[in-house]
Parts: C-alpha cells; sequence; structure tokens
C-alpha cells in the first residue's frame, strides 16, 4: 500500500476510532489523520504479533478492523496524555 493509500487509511480509520471513543477531542483533521496513521501501524504490529496475520490491501476487511483497532488505542492514549496535562495546568 503506498503512501496515500496509508493517508487515506489513517483518516478514515482515525475518524472512525474519534467515533467510537467517548470524550471530547482537541485534535482537528490533521492530528486525526496522524493517530489513524499511527494507529493502523501499531494494528498491523499486534495483528502480526497476536493473531498471525498483517496489514493487507487496501480493501481487506482485516486491514481496516486492525488500523481501527490501532487508532483506538492510539486515540486513548491520546486522550489519557491530553488530560493530564490539562489537570496539570489547575
Amino acid at each position: 500500500m503506498g503512501i496515500l493509500g496509508w493517508i487515506v487509511l489513517g483518516l478514515i480509520a482515525g475518524a472512525i476510532a474519534k467515533a467510537i471513543m467517548p470524550g471530547k477531542d482537541p485534535g482537528g483533521i490533521i492530528v486525526t489523520i496522524l493517530l489513524g496513521i499511527v494507529g493502523a501501524v501499531l494494528g498491523g504490529f499486534i495483528g502480526r504479533a497476536i493473531f498471525g496475520t498483517d496489514i493487507g490491501t487496501f480493501f481487506d476487511l482485516s486491514t481496516w478492523l486492525l488500523a481501527i483497532l490501532g487508532a483506538l488505542i492510539v486515540l486513548g492514549i491520546y486522550h489519557l496524555v491530553t488530560s493530564r496535562g490539562k489537570r496539570a495546568h489547575h
């Protein structure tokens, strides 16, 4: 999958993860894309380590599920980090 595929996959996986994850998210579209791309890569590592599968082609269901799973994990960590930063300033 090329760089454009990773960006589109990251954007969509990040947007889906944002819709699933409760709470206010201060990140905009760029943050969503970056978190989604990092999540897709993380999902590939998780898939390889746990399930013995990897990120496949763009239209493969396992690619999307792993990318969304990874994006949810990355978004959860992002929420933890940004919420702790806000509490430290108050």
